[in-house]
């Protein structure tokens, strides 16, 4: 696991020991960030299960100007933590150990919005549907934000949610599929 582009390019990420989390492959990570646009003019990104820190890592490298890892797992933090380190990173990020409703309650209460969200969450143990929800009520998005999510592929993401709007789906392997959405925010309607 490396870093594809940018700052960072070529250096090596250690993934978290154990089988409890699924790294995100360098190929799909080169083709969401080609997807995404190959730099990033700035914006706030929020990598909501993080793991590694490897989609968030990514986006510094490529010009975020902040990027939130959140993810439950002590032993994930810690190597968040420790990649980081290893990168010489020292600004431009938070890493909380939290689980991520809560964590997305904390950043409203704090009045953090994001222009890209990666969601990856352990398959089958997580609604996409609740997230989705979680991430309106708590007004954590910027308008136009990318919101960017890794799943089974047997698991079909519903074309339009709430407000918004299916942008893009690929199929990586019978194991990996990525559906990204743009949040289409609505004008407030009461007078």
């Amino acid at each position: 696991m490396r870093v594809i582009s940018g700052k960072y390019k070529g250096r090596n990420l250690k993934a978290v020991p154990g089988m409890s989390t699924r790294p995100t492959t360098d190929k799909v990570k080169e083709s969401l960030f080609h997807r995404m646009g190959p730099y990033l003019d700035g914006g706030n990104v929020l990598d909501l299960f993080a793991g590694s820190g490897g989609l968030g890592i990514e986006a510094l490298s490529r010009g975020a100007d902040h990027v939130v890892f959140v993810d439950a797992q002590g032993a994930a933090v810690k190597t968040i933590h420790k990649n980081l380190e290893t990168l010489k990173v020292d600004h431009g990020y938070n890493v909380f150990r939290q689980d991520a409703f809560r964590a997305l309650k904390a950043a409203s209460k704090q009045g953090r919005q994001f222009d890209y969200v990666f969601l990856d969450p352990p398959y089958g143990k997580v609604s996409f549907d609740k997230l989705f929800e979680a991430l309106i009520d708590h007004k954590v998005l910027n308008v136009d934000a990318m919101i960017i999510c890794e799943h089974d592929p047997n698991d079909k993401l519903p074309e339009s949610q709430a407000l918004f709007e299916k942008v893009h789906y690929d199929m990586y392997s019978n194991t990996i599929a990525v559906t990204v959405y743009r949040y289409e925010k609505q004008e407030d309607t009461n007078v």
